[in-house]
């Protein structure tokens, strides 16, 4: 879920690298954190095993600058690919923006590859996220080995959302940057989808007030015509036309006219609650411009080799 710092201007997007053990996951962040501008990176940390597998998570912040008076920051994160770490990868895909599963061409890893591929949608159905509404991008990484799996075939197995796929050689560099690239803006472009007020806003009214006709033109006709309503408004017409005998001896009706209406006094709590939510819908059209603004000018690919 994006994160929204009013006191910083700052917009944070949660991206996390998911797949099986040794696909080549932290070696993507490593790549990332050597060759992107010393500027637009943070420290990498990495919590992992002798062995150099990722024991709980790798992390690393990229910067892509002050963008319509909001900073924008990606959270990158990777998750340790292990059967049994499924707990750490649940706790780590928590609020994700975007995924990058990176998936193992080697011969012989397909079932690795699928059985991550599962993992990961039923963990995100269990944090009730939208498997077809997620920036989801597939890197079949290890592309340099004698004995790999064709594009064709690792489509077939893994390609469930007709997602972008990227081919890659993450130890060499290959491939990292356009994934991440393609990646970011994807995240991008769904935030301003999300956070378009008058998006939103014609929306709400276009379905409610669809309804709402829909259901009064669908009770009025289907109501039966009796001819009771018509010698109601006759009789009640007539009545109205003769003056009661207390009416014309001069009694005095009572007064019609509206009581008048109390005034108002707003508390203080329901006034800062107010300003709140303007300051609110304020920042969320910031965020919406500057995600349009980093969409439609590229700095992704400025910013990023």
């Amino acid at each position: 879920m994006v994160q929204i710092n009013f006191s910083l201007k700052e917009v944070n997007c949660k991206i996390v690298y998911y797949g099986p053990g040794l696909s080549g996951k932290t070696t993507n962040l490593e790549i990332v954190h050597e060759k992107a501008p010393t500027k637009s990176v943070g420290e990498l940390t990495s919590i992992a095993t002798e062995g150099d597998r990722t024991l709980f998570f790798d992390f690393l912040p990229l910067n892509l600058g002050q963008v319509a008076g909001m900073k924008t920051k990606f959270q990158i994160y990777t998750v340790p690919g292990q059967v049994y770490y499924n707990s750490t990868r649940k706790l780590v895909l928590q609020g994700a923006d975007g995924i990058v599963f990176v998936a193992d061409s080697k011969r012989g890893k397909m079932e690795e590859n699928i059985e991550s591929l599962d993992d990961l949608v039923e963990n995100m159905r269990e944090y009730g996220m939208n498997v077809d509404e997620m920036p989801i991008v597939l890197q079949y990484n290890k592309r340099d080995l004698p004995e790999t799996y064709s594009v064709a075939e690792m489509d077939e197995s893994l390609n469930r959302w007709s997602a972008p796929t990227f081919e890659a050689v993450a130890r060499d560099g290959a491939g990292v940057f356009p994934t991440l690239k393609h990646l970011a803006g994807m995240v991008l472009e769904s935030l301003n989808n999300q956070h378009t007020p008058g998006r939103r806003k014609s929306v709400a009214i276009a379905s409610g007030g669809g309804q709402s006709s829909t259901t009064a033109g669908v009770s009025m006709a289907s109501m039966p015509s009796t001819g009771l309503a018509t010698r109601t408004v006759q009789e009640t017409s007539s009545l109205q036309t003769k003056p009661s005998a207390q009416a014309r001896v001069g009694t005095v009706r009572p007064s019609t006219r509206a009581a008048p209406r109390p005034s108002v006094v707003t508390s203080p709590r329901r006034k800062r609650r107010k300003e709140n939510a303007i300051w609110v819908g304020v920042a969320l059209l910031a965020v919406a411009v500057a995600a349009a603004y980093v969409i439609s000018s590229g700095i992704i690919h400025q910013l990023l080799p």
